[in-house]
């Protein structure tokens, strides 16, 4: 790359950008009017959206920092996930206002770094997930408990996840683009080469398909250790427990599984506009919309942690509303949604019982599938 040398000038001249989008297709017909007027009503309403998006994944945000039942590493980390949704909103508000008869005023710099800070977002999410995976199978089937010294490993995982985003998005600004290359450029994003985007979908299916696998290796190993402390009597409270850790584990299940619904579309569409030629395929200039589906996963995830995880959705609720919690004698409500949540009240007090039992249990007398489901045991 030449930058930030010769093709400084490059990167500061709004012609650059009016000529990549002429040669797309972008400003002819009605293609062009959204360059040309104010904000629709369907921009309107996605800044709605995102504004909900930020108030959700801030207060999920608060409720794992004010709960010290929270701070474990597998919160920390869903955590950073919520982190990166409500910067993916904030994001998304800002691409939108920044969109419209604006862009035309942009240099290609500003139009980068518009552009960028989406496909980081979009990569720390997907990162976030593939850390995830990385933390619960390290933790399962190597066995390597979460010991003071060992929290560096989670860190790691949240460091290099973002690490590695920021660096995918700023490939492009840093030379990786179609610049003076019109023939090489993308529909949805004419600043930006058909080979950078292509690269990009292909990382984010592998990690996607790396999660898949490490999920199905977890689950069949947890599965197998709960059906054998099923089997020992004086491990039922272990055995009631590890239902709550494949609760868990299920929840973060489905974040994957809607994620991999809401970004589908806008992969596809990426590969359609990778193989289509110049103005060939109309539904490249409706590429709004499937961005719109793929940020309302952000959306989705704090309803999802609430509606599969009583703890969760008490904490929530005692952020908001503490009073909601109390019956008018002043006991504590029990309220669930029983085809969704995966915890039960049993679970939830056999959890609270066996904090003791942690701290009084030798490690020489636990079998190694114990070990496996509860590190923080065998550490002791």
């Amino acid at each position: 790359a030449n930058f930030p040398f010769q093709r400084k000038d490059v990167y500061q001249n709004n012609q650059v950008l009016i000529e990549h989008y002429t040669y797309t297709g972008k400003l002819n017909g009605t293609n062009g009017k959204k360059y040309t007027e104010r904000l629709p009503p369907e921009s309107i309403a996605f800044l709605l959206v995102c504004l909900l998006i930020v108030a959700e994944n801030a207060v999920v945000l608060i409720a794992i920092w004010k709960n010290k039942k929270f701070h474990i590493p597998m919160y920390y980390l869903l955590g950073n996930l919520t982190l990166s949704d409500l910067l993916a909103g904030l994001t998304y508000m800002i691409n939108i206002m920044a969109s419209g008869s604006n862009t035309l005023y942009m240099t290609p710099l500003l139009y980068f770094l518009r552009e960028g800070c989406v496909f980081v977002m979009l990569a720390a999410s997907i990162i976030s997930l593939l850390a995830i995976a990385i933390e619960r199978h390290v933790t399962m089937v190597r066995m390597k408990p979460y010991q003071g010294h060992k929290q560096g490993r989670m860190f790691a995982l949240i460091g290099a996840s973002w690490v590695l985003s920021v660096f995918l998005g700023v490939l492009p600004v840093l030379g990786w683009n179609c610049i003076n290359q019109l023939e090489k450029c993308s529909t949805v994003l004419p600043l930006y080469a058909k080979s950078y985007i292509l690269f990009c979908i292909t990382v984010f299916s592998a990690i996607l398909m790396s999660i898949v696998v490490l999920y199905v290796r977890i689950f069949r190993i947890v599965k197998s250790n709960t059906q054998h402390l099923a089997t020992v009597p004086q491990r039922k409270g272990l055995y009631r427990k590890s239902q709550k850790y494949i609760a868990l584990l299920k929840t973060v299940t489905i974040v994957l599984g809607v994620f991999i619904a809401c970004w589908s579309p806008l992969f596809i569409l990426f590969l359609l506009d990778f193989s289509c030629e110049v103005k060939s395929c109309k539904v490249l200039f409706k590429a709004d919309y499937f961005l719109g589906i793929a940020v309302f996963n952000s959306l989705l995830n704090p309803i999802i942690y609430t509606l599969t995880s009583k703890d969760m959705r008490k904490a929530i609720l005692k952020l908001l509303c503490y009073r909601c919690l109390l019956n008018a004698d002043g006991r504590m409500k029990k309220f669930g949604l029983a085809f969704l949540d995966f915890s039960t009240t049993k679970t939830d007090a056999a959890s609270h019982r066996l904090e003791g039992l942690e701290t009084t249990v030798s490690s020489g007398n636990l079998p190694s599938t114990i070990k496996a489901i509860y590190p923080r045991i065998s550490k002791i």
